[in-house]
């Protein structure tokens, strides 16, 4: 299991890698992790509403299905 921070760190480290950028912007567009209640959502119990730009979104949600798969949990800092 990750922590919600680290996740985010590591959605934010992954995109400057893939795309360029600077952290803070991807940071920015990605916003907060937010945690989810693990009884109701077994499969997956974080998400992230993107806030960037139409192609930016779009890097963060196909980056966030690899993620979903690879960190379906996540635990409060």
């Amino acid at each position: 299991m990750i922590a919600a921070s680290q996740l985010q760190d590591l959605i934010v480290s992954t995109l400057v890698k893939r795309v360029g950028g600077t952290q803070r912007r991807w940071r920015i567009a990605v916003g907060p992790v937010r945690l989810l209640d693990a009884a109701r959502y077994a499969h997956c119990n974080w998400s992230v509403t993107p806030a960037g730009t139409p192609r930016e979104n779009s890097e963060i949600e196909r980056l966030l299905d690899q993620l979903r798969l690879d960190y379906p949990l996540a635990a409060p800092d």
